[in-house]
């Protein structure tokens, strides 16, 4: 069991509980609920590819604390909440969604929750936009099937997955454009194409086109590499993350180098154009 600092837990008064997994729209109305000493409880199924580990720290100002379900799946309604009441002392508030369950084999709901703790337990109803139901599944469907734009509607941010700088094919700056290749385990990548992105290195965000997928027309090996628009960058950290804003096209196979750099030439432009049109939020900015 992953713990923080016990001190902090000594002053919280609410938190949610959930996987999280995407910290999405429908997440956040259940943090809304918190207040202003809550925290996040996250039952942590070690399936979470939206938003691998840590990676949820960076989309609340909440604390997180993390709870393997292996470690917490046998207990009943009882032992459940006598845990939380020792790890939180001054708990008054419990905030779920509305399909909760718990405990051994998922056996107890919200009714025993009510039943049980001697304090507020505020249920969240679905949340639906544009009246599909908002769910991790659903999100994870549409970043699998390319439907970046969906994805991002759903999670009330631009979908992005972090991974490491490794060495490529080499011929890109020779024969067609310069790109930087990364490896990424932990992410649930989207279906294999071309996408305007963006590539935040050293903090620095860059617009750029990015190709994920088998390179059919030279080694045929998986990859994933994105170019920066407009920008030579020679020191490269080891560290990449790329947001995917929009899917531009499906990959395809070229008989000549000739006419896959034509068409890495025009996925170029329409990257700039999606791109030049997209407007930052929470501070976040672009190198020009």
């Amino acid at each position: 069991m992953l713990r923080s600092c016990s001190i902090l837990k000594n002053n919280i008064t609410s938190i949610a509980i959930g996987g999280f997994d995407g910290m999405h729209i429908a997440h956040k109305e259940l943090f809304k609920c918190l207040g202003k000493n809550g925290a996040i409880v996250v039952i942590e199924t070690g399936y979470a590819n939206l938003t691998p580990k840590i990676h949820r720290a960076s989309h609340t100002s909440y604390p997180l604390y993390y709870y393997p379900l292996e470690d917490i799946k046998h207990l009943n309604a009882k032992e459940f909440l006598d845990l939380l009441q020792e790890e939180y002392p001054k708990l008054k508030k419990i905030v779920v969604g509305f399909d909760f369950r718990f405990g051994t084999n998922a056996s107890y709901g919200i009714s025993d929750l009510n039943s049980i703790f001697n304090g507020e337990v505020v249920v969240v109803d679905e949340f639906s936009k544009n009246y599909i139901a908002v769910h991790s599944r659903v999100i994870r469907e549409y970043i699998s099937s390319g439907d970046i734009k969906s994805a991002n509607l759903f999670l009330d941010k631009i979908y992005s997955i972090s991974g490491l700088h490794i060495r490529g094919q080499g011929i890109g700056a020779k024969q067609f454009v310069a790109t930087i290749n990364i490896k990424c385990n932990d992410f649930l990548i989207p279906q294999a194409g071309i996408y305007a992105t963006f590539t935040v290195l050293d903090n620095k965000r860059y617009k750029s086109v990015t190709f994920i997928g088998h390179r059919l027309s030279t080694d045929k090996k998986y990859a994933i590499e994105t170019h920066i628009l407009n920008k030579n960058i020679k020191n490269i950290s080891s560290n990449i993350k790329i947001e995917f804003v929009e899917k531009i096209r499906n990959n395809e196979k070229f008989e000549d180098f000739d006419k896959l750099k034509k068409k890495i030439i025009e996925d170029i432009h329409k990257s700039k154009v999606i791109l030049d049109k997209i407007t930052l939020t929470n501070g976040d900015k672009y190198e020009k």
